[in-house]
């Protein structure tokens, strides 16, 4: 079964796509079937990638220096030849498990969301889609692969967020995902395309071998290749939601919950972790690149923590939690460590997946009611939710046991090894990464206070509204509830050195850290303080009521304002868009009207006059035709005349001389 797996890894994303054409082809008009289709496709490929995963953790060190690639030749063209296959080491193995564990209890859940829903079955067909498409980015052994299952996300996450979209904020959310996502895509492709043309491959593994190396295989200067490693980034930057793209992911929340779930903890926005990861060779060479990474992932965490504390709806603050935690994922990578990236992503797919299929069963009880100021009380009323809730606000918050105290203990360690702070830092960039390391320890603070400032808001004081009448989700949501809280608890341990190297991520440690780093206990006890405090202080806002959060915000108004507005960053592009952008189309429109069409109307204006003219003169009169002629040959006369004049002129000269 191992071996099988291990040799047929392209059945994973292939049994999810077979799923998604019979839906569309066969079972579209029976929601029963169609359901059973794609949850028995992922089940599936969920059992395979078990298996690759046993395979990897046997096969040890062996699949780090030389990942298993089945690959067969997929075209040929004046010398470059592009192959399609398959790419299996540990850091695609805890991807493929992660992706199908999430996307299947995700599929499971949605039979007591989406019942009754018009489009259950379009809705399952676009899930397995999406399972297909990001399966076969993970397992791609080569970047132009990987980007058309990266093209084929994106398109599903259109598809999904504008589910339903006889409503216009979820056509308007669509597109806006989509476009974002296309404006960093430009990018990404153009830096695939430099690298094809200056290394000559796009294999994974034969760029990481070449690039570290790379003045001995191309003239590019280590700039010049800095700048296609930023370029290549700006794609993962606007998949990952990473400021200055990230206004795509929190209005992604106006598809079905279960969507918001499969997008944020497995799929979509981890993609672009995953890409930078699997190209880390190319970045690690270039520290000016690393730096941006960090700073863009240092600064995208506390940015959208501190707009995560004002909002009123629980999945925009789950939203923009997420930008916040993928922000850590890129400060981790751009610290040097695909090893805590990995762990964080990791970890974070199983707490986030479970935080928004909980505001998913709220938000059923609640009869979708999306503002958090008309919940309250919902403890009595729903306690699975409850209790499965908190172990996720715990795990994000980074309380031990619970999987995110490890994962971003890990981040921080390694951020504070590349600073200044450390004493074993080189480099010129560890002034940077010392600031890098605050904000990562502040967004620790906020990013407690928010999720339990939302956490007690919610379910516990007095219910708010008076025309829902709560009620506990049915089996097939909380038990996919229960299956995840289990991961967010116990998941972080296989990141706990004192497991030895068996366990899955020893192999990420000895392939991924730049910065080595030991367990720092002033660390753990600084990170763990920090979540203390940020529960503390949201318990005494809204849990004790000991201060009033209102009165804050009327002593800072435009802080508040700033953080509830989102800083005004979408007012902002839609300034540009209007002013700038606009303005630009109308030029481009006059010379398109006025120049290019004036040329070709003026071209088509003038054959049509000298044909009327000519028209004038075919009258069919005789006496017309003999004058003409009669006057052609007057002036044939006269030019003849004329040029012997002119001869016999110049002969004159000659003479003279």
């Amino acid at each position: 079964m191992i071996d099988f797996a291990l040799n047929n890894a392209w059945l994973i994303p292939l049994l999810p796509a077979l799923a998604f054409a019979l839906i569309v082809f066969v079972t579209k008009t029976s929601q029963k079937l169609s359901a059973f289709i794609s949850i028995l496709g992922i089940l599936v490929s969920f059992v395979l990638s078990v298996a690759i995963g046993i395979g990897v953790l046997q096969r040890g060190e062996f699949l780090i220096e030389h990942p298993l690639k089945v690959v067969v030749p997929w075209f040929s063209m004046h010398g470059l030849t592009i192959d399609v296959g398959t790419q299996i080491d540990p850091t695609s193995a805890m991807m493929l498990f992660v992706v199908t564990l999430v996307a299947s209890l995700v599929q499971i859940y949605s039979l007591g969301y989406m019942h009754g829903d018009p489009g259950f079955s379009r809705f399952y067909s676009y899930l397995s889609l999406f399972a297909a498409s990001m399966l076969g980015l993970v397992i791609a052994p080569n970047l132009l692969q990987m980007f058309v299952f990266w093209e084929l996300v994106g398109l599903c996450s259109y598809l999904l967020i504008g589910f339903w979209y006889e409503k216009n904020s979820a056509r308007e959310a669509a597109k806006k995902a989509f476009i974002t996502c296309r404006a960093g895509d430009f990018g990404l492709l153009l830096g695939i395309i430099l690298l094809q043309v200056n290394f000559g491959t796009l294999d994974l593994q034969e760029l990481a071998e070449m690039i570290p190396n790379f003045a001995q295989y191309t003239t590019l200067s280590a700039g010049a290749l800095t700048a296609i490693a930023i370029v290549l980034f700006l794609g993962p930057m606007a998949k990952s939601g990473q400021f200055p793209f990230h206004v795509w992911l929190p209005d992604a929340m106006e598809g079905p919950t279960p969507v918001s779930a499969l997008i944020h903890a497995a799929t979509m926005v981890v993609a672009g972790v995953y890409l930078v990861g699997r190209t880390l060779t190319l970045f690690i060479t270039l520290p000016s690149a690393m730096v941006f990474i960090a700073i863009i992932g240092g600064f995208t965490a506390i940015f959208a923590a501190s707009i995560a504390l004002t909002q009123t709806e629980m999945k925009k603050i789950l939203a923009y939690s997420t930008v916040s935690q993928l922000g850590y994922m890129m400060l981790a990578l751009g610290a040097g460590s695909l090893t805590a990236s990995m762990f964080h992503l990791f970890t974070h797919a199983f707490f986030k997946a479970l935080l928004f299929l909980c505001a998913g069963a709220v938000l059923h009880a609640m009869h979708n009611e999306a503002s958090i100021a008309k919940y309250g009380g919902l403890k009595k009323y729903m306690p699975v939710t409850y209790w499965t809730m908190l172990v996720g606000c715990l795990a994000i918050s980074g309380i031990f046991p619970f999987a995110g105290f490890f994962s971003k203990d890990l981040i921080l360690e390694v951020t504070y090894a590349a600073s200044s702070l450390s004493g074993h830092a080189a480099g010129p960039f560890q002034g940077v990464y010392t600031v890098l390391f605050i904000l990562a320890a502040l967004t620790a603070l906020l990013t407690a206070f928010y999720m339990f400032r939302m956490f007690f808001i919610c379910f516990h004081g007095e219910l708010r509204s008076h025309d829902a009448h709560p009620h506990e989700a049915p089996k097939t949501m909380t038990i996919p509830l229960i299956i995840l809280a289990v991961f967010s608890l116990a998941g972080g341990w296989v990141g706990w050195p004192g497991l030895g190297e068996g366990h899955a991520f020893g192999y990420f440690i000895r392939l991924g850290h730049f910065h080595e780093v030991e367990t720092n206990w002033f660390l753990i006890i600084l990170s763990t303080a920090l979540a203390l405090i940020g529960i503390g202080t949201a318990a005494l806002f809204y849990l004790k009521k000991t201060f009033s959060a209102e009165a804050v915000a009327q002593k800072i108004p435009f802080l508040y304002k700033l953080s509830l507005n989102k800083y005004y960053i979408d007012e902002f592009y839609l300034w540009i868009i209007r002013h700038i952008i606009d303005a630009f189309g109308r030029i481009l429109w006059w010379v398109d009207v006025v120049v290019v069409d004036g040329i070709v109307n003026g071209l088509a204006k003038l054959t049509r006059d000298s044909g009327d003219a000519a028209r004038r003169v075919n009258t069919g009169q005789l006496q017309h035709y003999a004058m003409v002629f009669f006057v052609g040959v007057i002036v044939l006369i006269m030019l003849l005349t004329t040029a012997d004049l002119s001869q016999l002129n110049i002969g004159l000269l000659g003479g003279v001389k």
